[in-house]
């Protein structure tokens, strides 16, 4: 996004004073919110608050049935879509109906549920706390898999009757999966099957900006970045999305602004629907999340662990123990699939080859070579190379 920054004022003077680039006209999911962007479409949605047991309120979406099968309205099959890091469930439904897993799943006779992650635009609210206090913030991908999987998957089944759902995750939507099937039991039954999209456990390998923020101090990194959020959804990223991104021949340098974070795929990128992804990403975090993908980047080991307080003191109070646990992935039965990319900067392949050997019930796995981080829920083939072997799949699981 910093990239961008250069050519705003330029964009400002010569683009809108003197029509020297064109402007292409913004798709209308761009000032949307997801209740909107689904109902755009022609599908039915439902909006419900989910409450956690620390106190924050999530917003959970739901798409019951689909346009192709609307006259069958009775019990359908769950699936459950949670999104990655620094992203919301808007990346489920930013492509046409035919190019988003959301719709997909919906149109073959799913009900689809779409969580997010407590900190972004639609979870930013807490029964005790003010987003504005430095206490709101204080969690990380530790908390999103105690307390959000937990209470949102037992809020589905309970507003569905299903006692068995299917899990599919992208990214951070993966890492916070493989923490509660593995140390939550009674949750992780309640998985028919775990649909792995770009998996990230460890970060040994990665090349990505995590790694270069892992250099940086935690005393000099909360100084530069603060306690709070981080990367908010805000008024300069709707600007870059309707005034500098859907001007003609800017495209390429949006593109590769974001595919500086994630690995450059131009040939499944669709520049398109670029305004949307910005106008609704990135959708903030905590600063305390990123710095404990951070810590999880620089441990040479290999190790998956939770996040470490800063003395022995207060992981004593958080964990018990004076040392951050690590998480057992071979302790997750759950059956599992996994789809990962070769071009991938965050979920490397060699992190991801280390990963495949600890999961106990792979039940399958592909490789897409040209694939960065974000072809997995926007590349335009992705439907050809995933998300029609997911409808497959989870057509044959019928337990």
């Amino acid at each position: 996004m910093w990239l961008l920054l250069t050519v705003t004022s330029l964009i400002s003077a010569l683009g809108t004073t003197h029509g020297f680039l064109g402007k292409i006209a913004d798709s209308p999911e761009v000032h949307m919110n997801i209740n909107q962007m689904i109902s755009y479409w022609g599908y039915p949605c439902e909006e419900y608050d989910v409450v956690t047991e620390d106190g924050y309120i999530l917003g959970v979406y739901r798409i019951p049935y689909g346009k192709k099968n609307s006259e069958n309205r009775g019990q359908r099959p769950v699936a459950f879509l949670q999104h990655g890091l620094l992203a919301s469930a808007t990346n489920w439904i930013a492509n046409l109906p035919n190019n988003s897993l959301a719709f997909i799943l919906a149109d073959a006779g799913y009900d689809v549920w779409l969580g997010n992650s407590r900190g972004n635009t639609w979870s930013r609210r807490n029964l005790y706390f003010s987003p504005d206090s430095v206490e709101f913030w204080a969690f990380s991908f530790d908390e999103m898999a105690k307390y959000d999987l937990p209470a949102t998957i037992d809020f589905i089944v309970e507003k569905t009757g299903q006692e068995k759902i299917h899990y599919v995750g992208h990214s951070q939507g993966t890492t916070i999966g493989f923490i509660a099937f593995s140390t939550n039991l009674k949750l992780a039954k309640r998985i028919k099957t775990f649909y792995a999209l770009a998996p990230v456990a460890t970060v040994k390998y990665t090349e990505s900006l995590l790694k270069k923020l892992s250099y940086i101090p935690t005393f000099l990194f909360k100084m530069i970045f603060g306690e709070k959020i981080f990367m908010p959804h805000n008024f300069f990223d709707q600007f870059l999305a309707t005034e500098v991104c859907s001007r003609e021949m800017m495209d390429l340098l949006c593109s590769n602004a974001l595919f500086i974070i994630c690995g450059f795929d131009s040939k499944n990128f669709n520049t398109s629907r670029l305004d949307v992804y910005i106008s609704h990403n990135p959708a903030g975090t905590s600063v305390q999340d990123i710095l404990h993908w951070a810590q999880v980047s620089l441990l040479q080991s290999g190790k998956f662990q939770a996040f470490n307080w800063g003395s022995p003191y207060l992981n004593m109070l958080h964990f018990n123990q004076s040392t951050p646990p690590f998480y057992n992935v071979t302790a997750m039965s759950v059956p599992i699939a996994v789809w990962n990319g070769g071009n991938d900067l965050l979920a490397d392949p060699r992190d991801v080859n280390d990963l495949l050997p600890k999961l106990s019930n792979l039940i399958y796995h592909k490789e897409i070579l040209p694939y960065n981080h974000l072809d997995f829920i926007w590349a335009m083939n992705a439907p050809q190379e995933i998300y029609n072997e997911i409808v497959s799949m989870m057509a044959e699981d019928k337990n």
